[in-house]
This record gives C-alpha cells, sequence and structure tokens, in this order.
C-alpha cells in the first residue's frame, strides 16, 4: 500500500503506511476537538480503510497534548440559529456506531487528554492505551448538553453508579483509573508510546492475538492512584443510586459532613453550578441507558442533542457554552442555572 500523501494544515491526517493505516487528528491548539470537518474526515477514512483489503490495522492518535478534548462547542454556538448543527450531529452519531462496529482492528494511542466525542473515538475500541498523561472526564452535562456519543450505553456498565458520578460531577480520571475500570485496555508509559506505534507500523497482521502481543511488550501493569474517587465507590454508589437528582445532591451533601469525605464538598460546588436542565436529561439517559441497546441508546441521544441544539427545552446549552467555553467568566445567567444556585 503506497503511502498516502500528507496536507499538515488539514485537521485531520491520513497515512497509508505498509498494511497499517493511521488518523491523526490535527488541531492541537485547539486540542483536537471535533468539529464537522473532522467528523467528514474521519468517516470517509475509516469507510475507505474497512472495504481495502490491503489495510490489516487502523490506528487513532492526536497530535499535540491532547488526543480530543471532544465535540467543538463553539462550532455549535455560532450554528445556533439555523439547523447548522443537524447535519454535524447525524454525522458523528453514525460515525459513533461505525467505530463500535468497525471490521478491522483498531488501536487508539491516547496520550492527553481525552473527553467527551473524543473518548467516543477511544473507548469502543478494541485496543485502547493509555499514558501516565492521559485524563478522561465527561463535561457535557455541565454546560447543558448529555453525555452522548454512545456514552449512556457505556456509563452505566462501568462498576455501580460510577457511570452517574463522571458524568453529573464532570469527575476525571487517570490513565490508571481507566484501565481499572474498563475505559481502557492498556497503559504503556509515555516514553515508549512512539517505539510501541512504531513496533505496530510493522505488523502485516489483522489477528488481534498478534496486535496484543505487541501491545504488552511496552505495557505494564498499574493500579489507581491512593487519592483516586475509585477508593469511594462505596460512597458514591450509596449517594448517586438515588432515584432523582435532587435526592443525589440531598444524599451527597450529607455525607460530607462525615469524618473523612471532605473530598465531598469541591464536587458539590461543580454540581450546583451545572445546568439543571442538563444534569437531569443526562441522569435520565443514563438510567435508560442500563436496559438499552446500543442503536437504542444512539437513538435516545441523537433526539436529545437535536433538541437540546434547537433549544426546544431551554436555552441553557449555549449560555453554558458562553459562560463556560467562549467569555469563559463561569457565570451563566439562564433562569435555570440561577434557580440551582439559589
Amino acid at each position: 500500500m503506497a503511502e498516502e500523501s500528507l496536507n499538515a494544515n488539514e485537521v485531520v491526517l491520513a497515512e497509508e503506511i505498509g498494511h497499517v493505516s493511521v488518523i491523526t487528528l490535527n488541531r492541537p491548539r485547539q486540542l483536537n476537538v471535533i468539529s464537522s470537518r473532522v467528523v467528514e474526515l474521519v468517516a470517509k477514512y475509516l469507510e475507505k480503510w474497512e472495504k481495502d483489503d490491503d489495510t490489516k490495522l487502523v490506528i487513532f492518535k492526536g497530535a499535540g497534548r491532547a488526543f480530543s478534548a471532544g465535540g467543538d462547542l463553539k462550532m455549535f454556538y455560532a450554528g445556533r440559529k439555523d439547523d447548522f448543527c443537524l447535519e454535524v450531529v447525524y454525522r458523528m452519531y453514525w460515525l459513533c456506531y461505525h467505530i463500535h462496529t468497525y471490521q478491522k482492528t483498531m488501536v487508539a494511542l491516547v496520550h492527553g487528554i481525552v473527553m467527551g466525542g473524543g473518548a467516543a473515538m477511544t473507548v469502543p475500541l478494541k485496543f485502547s492505551v493509555v499514558t501516565e498523561n492521559t485524563v478522561f472526564s465527561m463535561p457535557e452535562a455541565s454546560v447543558g448538553l448529555h453525555s452522548d456519543c454512545s456514552f449512556s450505553y457505556i456509563l452505566p456498565r462501568l462498576p455501580g453508579y460510577l457511570g452517574e458520578y463522571l458524568t453529573l460531577t464532570n469527575a476525571r480520571l487517570s490513565g490508571k483509573d481507566m484501565v481499572a475500570v474498563g475505559l481502557a485496555t492498556h497503559f504503556v508509559p509515555s516514553e515508549k508510546l512512539k517505539e510501541l506505534e512504531n513496533r505496530l507500523l510493522s505488523l502485516n497482521s489483522a489477528d488481534e492475538n498478534t496486535v496484543s502481543n505487541v501491545i504488552e511488550e511496552f505495557s505494564i501493569d498499574v493500579l489507581p492512584e491512593e487519592e483516586t474517587i475509585l477508593n469511594k465507590l462505596q460512597t458514591i454508589n450509596k449517594c448517586f443510586c438515588k432515584e432523582s437528582l435532587e435526592e443525589i445532591i440531598e444524599s451527597f451533601e450529607a455525607e460530607g459532613w462525615n469524618n473523612g469525605n471532605e473530598w465531598i464538598w469541591p464536587v458539590l460546588k461543580v454540581l450546583k453550578r451545572a445546568s439543571p436542565t442538563g444534569l437531569k436529561i443526562t441522569l435520565r439517559s443514563i438510567r435508560e441507558g442500563r436496559n438499552q441497546t446500543l442503536p437504542e441508546c444512539l437513538k435516545k441521544e441523537f433526539r436529545l442533542t437535536m433538541n437540546l441544539l434547537r433549544s426546544v427545552v431551554s436555552e441553557d446549552v449555549y449560555e453554558g457554552i458562553r459562560a463556560f467555553s467562549i467569555d469563559k467568566d463561569n457565570a451563566p445567567k439562564v433562569l435555570s442555572y440561577i434557580y440551582h444556585l439559589h
């Protein structure tokens, strides 16, 4: 297979090296956020390589210090007056389903930030490699959106009620945490990541055992750090199993008064400044996702996303994007935020 020419200014770089194809998200200054052009190109290359008998393995990675910080919220804000979002969202959900059901072996090299829709390009893969610099989070609910791109299917399948906690509080997981809960498959020290990539590029096999053996040459067994939230899962389960958002917050606040639970107060602060609309929709979506198939979750998420972006439910999402991503004053002025804060 000939190596594909690269345009260094393109938002997605595609390389064909031997029998391995490589996608590099290439917006490093913007933390590789996912724009309409990114979705278009990633979908095009994946579809092309899935049909190409010469392609045995596909590698995903991001340029710079992030894999991807998720969807391009500024893009949605700029298109809020029309239905620009419709095609972008539709393409993204098709891409999510395609990634989950892809017929070729795929490996994600996740070095740095991976959030929201960016994580939708790594978590479903057969092999997802993280490092000590990897940071995972789901920030959508805080700005009035919801955990989408298949995460209403993924999060409920984490241990206990960790999924609810992660998506409602925008909590972060390290690479070690991700491996521990099944959001990644291998931990490789960052100084070994390039060497691992070179070994993968030399492969002439789609055999999953062969790929796994190569990754395991570089991976190490790790345990979560002592201060990880995974060590607080008993308290998280006790509070985040509650039926309603109000009951969760009330229970969580009560736990905060117990000795050793000082960690709860900063988390509560994040919860109380988030969009109640986003939190309530996200909670219900995650709860429904426990008993839904992947296609059912994606269909539900698509409808939710479109109605939120069309402001059918509320204006929270655009005020949240303005406050937290554009002006960065962290002071949303939508009524539902103000009501929640007081």
